[in-house]
């Protein structure tokens, strides 16, 4: 990697693009050099050099040039001529599947935000469809990549060539079940039950009948029960099997923001400083995840920022405790994740341009 790093991001239009769009170029490493911003851009678009990127996301206007800033038309030549070492791929999971083998033969780095790569089981990935399951360059593509989880996989992540970044409802339920199940106190017989709930944006930018307004205003549904695509995610990182827990995503009338509140039962009593010190040894080294001793997290503390809070109340007997989960789903659950993994990735300060 050079000393003064050229990135590119391939989905800006989106609502996690735009927040990786703002953060690397706020990022005090990448002063000076602008991602390469490059997409599906039509015809009469590219003819007068691409979008300005302000017309796609007013609200990244600055004094600071970004006036000049295009979405180009995507090539491969582009990226080669523009020195592009590490390219991140804010798009959809099939577009990822297409892109990355390519990107790697060329020599890039790659921080996939999609679900493309994230499982590492055939049985996980069936839910995604992909078409290139069994084949050789998949299984190749997929023995590279590292799940993008810092927390978990930092030492492996620092080198990496692809990583691939969790999910969001995946990240607040892994980070909130992880310590406990490492330190070997859950007693899985009795079931793991996650309740989740993520604002709307958590859907993507492309308009539904269920993100419509009229439908999701005034309103909290339930959806993906047994069958959402991150539930693999909280399998192979947590390491439960599929009968001992119980995921149930919800959609919230809010634009951002993800709480999950998890239900468990321990093997023996626990007392509240017993639990407190199993996730403050587990984070000691993760200036992204805040622990409350006392309190429990709120939505409106982590909306905007790249923290993953962590809070839980524990029963009289010590046998059971509720844990309450949040963050930002478009940031530590997508962009803020992807810009925390470019920095471990580089030997950067972990939380680097994101505090």
């Amino acid at each position: 990697m050079t000393e003064t790093l050229q990135t590119a991001v391939a989905g800006v239009t989106g609502y996690a693009g735009a927040e990786l769009a703002r953060l690397l170029l706020r990022h005090p490493r990448l002063k000076g050099r602008p991602p390469v911003f490059v997409g599906r851009v039509e015809e009469k678009d590219a003819a007068r050099g691409g979008i300005p990127l302000i017309e796609i996301h007013p609200q990244l206007a600055d004094n600071n040039g970004t006036g000049n800033l295009r979405l180009e038309p995507f090539s491969w030549e582009l990226l080669d001529a523009r020195g592009v070492e590490v390219l991140f791929l804010a798009t959809p999971h099939e577009q990822s599947r297409a892109w990355v083998p390519e990107a790697l033969t060329r020599g890039l780095r790659v921080i996939d935000l999609s679900g493309a790569w994230r499982l590492t089981e055939a049985a996980n990935r069936a839910v995604y469809a992909f078409e290139d399951e069994g084949s050789e360059q998949a299984a190749t593509t997929q023995a590279l990549a590292v799940y993008g989880m810092p927390e978990l996989h930092r030492s492996r992540i620092a080198g990496a060539r692809l990583i691939a970044n969790p999910g969001c409802y995946s990240t607040s339920v892994i980070l909130a079940l992880k310590p406990l199940m490492a330190a070997g106190l859950l007693d899985l017989s009795r079931g793991i039950v996650a309740d989740a709930k993520s604002g709307v944006s958590g859907a993507g930018k492309a308009p539904t009948a269920k993100t419509h307004f009229m439908y999701a205003a005034d309103n909290l549904s339930a959806y993906g029960v047994f069958g959402h695509r991150h539930t693999g995610e909280l399998l192979e990182q947590i390491g439960i099997g599929a009968n001992e827990i119980a995921f149930t995503p919800h959609l919230l009338p809010i634009p951002r923001g993800i709480l999950s509140t998890i239900y468990v039962h321990f093997q023996q009593a626990q007392t509240h400083a017993s639990i407190a010190k199993v996730y403050h040894d587990f984070f000691a080294a993760s200036p992204m995840v805040r622990f409350y001793d006392k309190a429990l997290p709120q939505i409106q503390y982590v909306v905007r920022t790249n923290y993953a809070d962590i809070g839980f109340q524990l029963d009289p007997s010590g046998r059971r405790s509720v844990i309450v989960s949040c963050l930002d789903n478009l940031l530590k659950g997508a962009a803020g994740q992807a810009v925390q993994n470019l920095n471990v990735m580089l030997g950067w300060s972990e939380s680097e341009g994101l505090e």
